[in-house]
Order: structure tokens, then C-alpha cells, then sequence
């Protein structure tokens, strides 16, 4: 599959050039494999037939994800998660905290926030209660995550302490994590583009290297507006390192970090 391919593949589903770009090499061979297996030699025929079944569409469209994080990757968000978001979660809220990874590829992202909540319990009498819902498109992605077994690699951010006190060594180049970190919270199947949120009323949503990277302004606005309206009135959107803001959304700046944005409370409007 050539480049001028991939352009088609990625224009009938609704995704971006820019946002694959860098990454393309290895989509491209996962899809081509699939087409071949499929007997599809022609870029058209592979197209008209996603266009006719739902069902093939749905299996290049997992085959189009992309799973590249870590640990505490961006340690200056998760910094200003520390020492600003979450103690005016904690000092505000007196019911249950709920928290949305969407789009968690294999689960570091969940993982970490877990780690970061635990350590609160030393700077706060009392946490309130967390739900915590983890979501990705792809089913093998979400099987890790539950597994929560991860290469050194993946680790490389994680204070020395942490390190020693969240995980557990499978391999000299393995880690587990600790098995309390694994107990709890949702983990579901999910589409950003097609599926309604999980829930509504959180108080961070974490949208951080998907949604808003590799879909086309038209296909994001739609699936944008209806996260933001399942973020509670106060409550934080976390987008990736380089990631915009569609022009339609209502969110204000969030002054120690630049990829941290609060929706604005409404008088007399609830979560």
C-alpha cells in the first residue's frame, strides 16, 4: 500500500493525514495484511466493500489504532495534576470523584493516574470515593491493560520509589503492576466516534493522542462536543502535547499547565 492509498483509506474513514503521518509505516502494513488476507488487490474493491460491511469497516478501524505511551509520559502534566488539579478536586468535592480515560490504549495512562491518586492519601486525611473508566476501541489494547504487565521501557518516567513501591518484577525487562492498582475502576470497549460516553459528570477526562489527532476536523467536532458535555461543570479536559482545541469548544485555559483545560461552571447548572 502505497502512500496515495493510505490517503483513501484514511479520507473513507473519516482520519487524518497529519495526525498518521509519522506513524504510518506500520498501519499501513497491518491493513495491507488484512486486505490480502481478505483476497482485496485493489485499494476501490477494499473500500466498497467497508462501505457494505459494518463489520469490516469496524476491523480496519482497530487495525488503524495506535498505542505509543508510557508511564508519566509529559511528567510536567502529571506534575501540575499533583500539585494543582487534584487538591481542588479533593478540597471541593465531598461525593465520588469520577475519572474518564478515553481512548486508554494499553493502560499506562490508567495506571498512572492510579499510582498519583494513592499517593494523595499522604498530603490528605481523607479521598473521597474514585470511579475511575477506562475506555479504547480496541479489545487486544484493553486486554493488556487489564494484564498490567509492561516492558522497562514503559517505565522510564516512574520515580525510583514508585517504582519499587507500585510494581513488581516479572523479568529483568518486565514489570508488573502491584495488584491493588488492578482492582477497581471500569474497563469497556468503546468508540469515540459512534458510542455515547460511558457516563456523565466527571471531573477529568483524559483525551489525550487520539480523538483530537487522528481524526479530521469534521469527524472530531461531533464526538468532541459530546465528551465535553459528560465533563461536569469545573472539571478538567487533559488533551495531548501538541493537540488543539476544536474552535467550537467552551473551555478555559487552565493556568499551570498548557494542555489542561476547566469547563466553566454555569450558575444553577449540575453535573
Amino acid at each position: 500500500m502505497d502512500d496515495q492509498q493510505f490517503h483513501q483509506v484514511l479520507d473513507f474513514l473519516g482520519l487524518s493525514w497529519e495526525g498518521y503521518r509519522k506513524v504510518r509505516k506500520g498501519v499501513k502494513k497491518r491493513v495491507s495484511r488484512h486486505m490480502e488476507q481478505l483476497g482485496f488487490r485493489r485499494i476501490d474493491e477494499f473500500l466498497l466493500a467497508m462501505e457494505k460491511n459494518p463489520e469490516l469497516r469496524k476491523q480496519v478501524e482497530i487495525l488503524m489504532t495506535v498505542s505509543v505511551s508510557r508511564f508519566f509520559r509529559d511528567r510536567g502534566l502529571w506534575q501540575a495534576l499533583e500539585k494543582h488539579v487534584l487538591p481542588e478536586i479533593i478540597v471541593k468535592k465531598d461525593g465520588k470523584v469520577k475519572v474518564w480515560s478515553a481512548g486508554c490504549a494499553c493502560g499506562e495512562e490508567v495506571y498512572s493516574f492510579k499510582i498519583l491518586w494513592d499517593t494523595m492519601q499522604r498530603r490528605f486525611e481523607r479521598l473521597p470515593a474514585l470511579e475511575l473508566w477506562a475506555t479504547d476501541m480496541n479489545p487486544v489494547y484493553l486486554e493488556k491493560a487489564r494484564e498490567g504487565i509492561y516492558p522497562l521501557s514503559s517505565l522510564k518516567e516512574v520515580p525510583p520509589e514508585w517504582r519499587v513501591g507500585y510494581f513488581s518484577s516479572e523479568t529483568e525487562s518486565r514489570f508488573a503492576v502491584s495488584d491493588f492498582l488492578k482492582k477497581g475502576g471500569f474497563w469497556k470497549v468503546h468508540n469515540l466516534i459512534t458510542d455515547v460516553p460511558p457516563q456523565r459528570g466527571f471531573q477529568i477526562i483524559f483525551l489525550r493522542n487520539n480523538l483530537l489527532t487522528y481524526y479530521n476536523d469534521e469527524g472530531k467536532e461531533f464526538p468532541f462536543g459530546r465528551i465535553i458535555e459528560s465533563l461536569a461543570p469545573g472539571g478538567f479536559l487533559i488533551i495531548g502535547l501538541h493537540e488543539k482545541l476544536p474552535e467550537s469548544a467552551r473551555l478555559a485555559p487552565f493556568p499551570h499547565h498548557p494542555y489542561i483545560f476547566q469547563k466553566l461552571a454555569i450558575p444553577g447548572e449540575g453535573p
